[in-house]
This record gives C-alpha cells, structure tokens and sequence, in this order.
C-alpha cells in the first residue's frame, strides 16, 4: 500500500459514521477514483421539451414589469413630496 493510500485510509477511520455519506459522495464526483470511466457516453436531450409555449401574459411581461417600475417611481416621488412640504 502507497503511503498516500494510507494516509487516506487513515483520516477516512477519523471521519464520523454520520458523515461517510458525504465522503462517499464526493469520490463518486471524483472522475477516475472509483475506477469510473473518464470518457462516459453522454445520451442527447432533447432541450425543445423545456421550452414552454409563449403566452399572452408572458409576451406582456416586460411592459408588464417596466408599467410597475414606472408606478413605484410616481408613488414613491409622491409620498417623498408629502414628506417634505
């Protein structure tokens, strides 16, 4: 056994039973640790299914939010009148 193997075998003893799941979390991301090919065959998703058809309502949701901001300003310039008279 290499000295790094046992000194990782070491500090995985130190490691609390209710906190290997993490650690064996992480060597699973680990590409190559376990022995998990670095070249995985990667299956094609087909993004078209996320995309949601437009809507009228979506269509309209940057007027929509510049018609709020606009609001607020008005509103808030009002009631900073009011506080200074």
């Amino acid at each position: 056994m290499t000295a790094i193997r046992q000194e990782a075998m070491q500090m995985l003893e130190k490691v609390p039973e209710d906190k290997l799941s993490y650690v064996i979390q992480i060597m699973q991301g680990v590409n190559g640790l376990l022995g998990v090919p670095e070249t995985e065959e990667k299956t094609d998703v087909n993004l078209e299914q996320f995309i949601m058809p437009a809507t009228e309502r979506g269509q309209n949701a940057d007027n929509y939010i510049r018609e709020l901001r606009d609001n607020d300003r008005i509103f808030s310039q009002s009631v900073l009148r009011i506080i200074f008279r």
